[in-house]
């Protein structure tokens, strides 16, 4: 029966409405009557002629005042404020029709029929709004919301009205919302989580902590972090302002929620120093790093923007994603995507002269540390070599400042693509010494969060697939930092070098990645199936080192580091080469490139200033040639 009336027209549900309202009316003057009029009969036929003539103007001030356009499931003040008003009123006008009509002292009448009808009228509707709500509550996942404040209030009332969640119980620290209730839903102490979570039968948990400080999100999870269920956030307040999302589109836990390190203000003065009212030009700017900075200096409002990138899909998503930006901001900055090689000087070199380039951010490079070690001439010649032509183009364009994003795997690296970087800080350091015409400076630091190759991405996905988590080894850790953190840190860090120096990032305390795994596997509602929980939901698998991986990554060769004008950024004053030595160097290295001999490569490599500690390579086609004439040799005739 029920499911037959809400599945009825709208026009037929509003009809049941006004008669429903006149049945309530009526009977609340026959029980008003009753209660208050027990020796007369003479007044009745003047009560019900105006009563009679009450009940239309009462129905259509309803309909006037929306009433009846209200859904009953999510009646709120406006429908009851209508209901009130049209009582009143309705009240009002039968002490006037009394007065024509002749009824006299009739005021304890009206005053319980309006009691009764606003009663009856009313509350019906209440009952059965709480009626279909816990109805449609039923199917819903019953979950807890961290945080009463402003945006706990209002995701809960987005939740209400859903059709997937419902909020039974708030957490919150402010001991004056305990044990109080909002929006009906009691307000608890975060110190009873677990029985609160057992009691209400919790079993999702939602964050609603979007202003909060980092460091006291990660108090929170760190609290949470041990519950059998799932914890997501609500998106952060600048996402929230700027209208890109609403507060109930849920998310994963973020992983900076989880490492809990703030970030510093940028210093305005450094930021804009190379980029307001400049030519910029960004190399790999369709890579994690590359598009970061190209949306970091758009906002610093440059002259132009040359885009340089030769992935012709990434530079068509940088591209119109700046676009858009540009529009919207109403920013005067013009956008050069322009596509090609760092390993093409002469391209370079065109480039920048023809846009006449100030500053120059070098972030292409070959990164991911196995594929480089299986493919050692091509990760040397894009990463040294591209990093001196794009040098030597920008000091013939007459290019102010060449800033390089550098990696802490150049410190005692112990695979080619550190060993590489390393390379390629020195070169630019020999270039300083070489030349006043272009400020060259490198800045160096750890994993990025969500780059490409991220191990963030990689465990939450193997997670969802049910497991197991890889990890290399247990022991292994590394330093994590956002992408806008060190997009930041690298424009500021570039505005303070004089010419050949080396920066180095603050990043924080490192992150043993077994714990992170971990971690994550509890906050999205799951065990660590381990020795001590055979029963547990995903196993934690260690794979091994990869070639050229290290246990511990450092972020200074040395002990001479000193510190700069901002809070994250330190210099270092490490070993570097002339410029005829540094060139000896490059030629050798460029004839064993060509000749692809890969041994001679890192024999060479050893040779050079890097502290490089390597031991054999995994270049996959010089072992496969290896084993080709190896092959061949073996099927060669033997003499008797």
């Amino acid at each position: 029966m029920l499911a037959f009336l809400l599945g009825l027209p709208r026009y037929i549900k509003r009809a049941i409405s006004v008669f429903a309202d006149i049945v309530f009316l009526t009977c609340s003057l026959v029980g008003a009557f009753v209660l208050t009029q027990n020796n007369t009969m003479q007044d009745v036929p003047g009560i019900a002629f105006s009563f009679g003539l009450a009940l239309p103007l009462t129905l259509l001030l309803f309909t006037k005042l929306g009433l009846y356009r209200a859904v009953i499931r999510y009646i709120g003040q406006h429908a009851l404020g209508a209901v009130l008003a049209g009582i009143v009123s309705n009240a009002f006008i039968l002490i006037l029709l009394f007065n024509i009509f002749g009824v006299e002292d009739k005021g304890n009448l009206i005053f319980v029929y309006a009691i009764l009808a606003l009663v009856s009228s009313g509350g019906i509707r209440l009952l059965a709004r709480m009626f279909l709500v816990q109805r449609n509550n039923g199917h819903k996942e019953r979950v807890l919301i961290y945080g009463a404040g402003s945006s706990g209030r209002q995701l809960a009332q987005a939740l209400m009205n859903g059709e997937q969640y419902h909020p039974v119980v708030f957490l919150d620290d402010d001991t004056t919302l305990q044990r109080s209730t909002i929006l009906g839903i009691p307000v608890g102490n975060p110190a009873l989580i677990n029985s609160l979570v057992k009691t209400h039968n919790v079993s999702r948990i939602l964050l609603a902590l979007p202003s909060a400080s980092r460091s006291r999100r990660r108090e929170v999870l760190d609290s949470l972090e041990e519950l059998p269920i799932p914890v997501q956030s609500i998106p952060g307040m600048s996402d929230l302002v700027d209208g890109t999302m609403r507060i109930d589109e849920l998310q994963d836990v973020k992983i900076e929620d989880l490492l809990g390190r703030e970030s510093v203000e940028p210093k305005t003065k450094l930021l804009l120093a190379n980029i307001r009212d400049k030519v910029v030009m960004v190399t790999g700017a369709g890579g994690s790093i590359g598009s970061e900075l190209c949306r970091q200096i758009l906002l610093c409002e440059p002259k132009a923007l040359v885009l340089f990138e030769r992935c012709e899909f990434s530079l068509y998503t940088i591209e119109q994603e700046l676009s858009a930006t540009i529009k919207q901001q109403q920013l005067e900055v013009k956008l050069m995507p322009i596509m090609g090689s760092v390993q093409r000087r002469e391209r370079m070199q065109s480039v920048m002269t023809a846009f006449a380039v100030d500053t120059v951010y070098h972030a292409a490079a070959y990164k991911h540390v196995p594929l480089v070690e299986y493919n050692i001439v091509e990760g040397v010649i894009n990463n040294v070599f591209g990093t001196w032509y794009a040098a030597e183009a920008a000091i013939a364009a007459n290019v102010e400042t060449f800033v390089l994003i550098s990696t802490d795997k150049a410190v005692r690296p112990t695979n080619v693509m550190g060993a590489s970087k390393r390379l390629a800080e020195l070169v630019l350091q020999s270039l300083a010494k070489r030349q006043s015409t272009t400020r060259f400076c490198m800045v160096r630091f750890g994993n990025v969060l969500g780059s490409s190759g991220s191990v963030v991405p990689l465990f939450r996905e193997q997670i969802r697939r049910g497991g197991p988590v890889t990890v290399t080894h247990k022991d292994i850790i590394r330093y994590f930092m956002t992408i806008p953190e060190a997009a930041q840190l690298v424009i500021q860090a570039g505005a303070m070098g004089e010419g050949g120096d080396v920066f180095v990032l603050d990043m924080g305390e490192p992150v043993k990645i077994a714990d992170l795994a971990r971690r994550m596997i509890h906050l999205m509602g799951l065990e660590v199936k381990d020795e001590v929980h055979p029963g547990g939901d995903i196993e934690v698998n260690y794979s091994g080192l990869r070639p050229g991986e290290k246990l511990y990554e450092e972020l200074l060769i040395g002990d001479n580091v000193r510190q700069t004008e901002h809070p994250r950024i330190m210099a270092a004053d490490e070993v570097c080469l002339t410029w005829t030595q540094m060139e000896s160097i490059l030629l050798q290295l460029d004839s064993y490139c060509n000749s692809f001999a890969v041994q001679k490569i890192i024999d060479l490599l050893h040779e050079t200033p890097t502290e490089f500690n390597y031991s054999e390579h995994t270049d996959l086609v010089a072992k496969a040639r290896i084993a080709s004439v190896v092959d061949i040799s073996d099927k060669l005739p033997r003499e008797a």
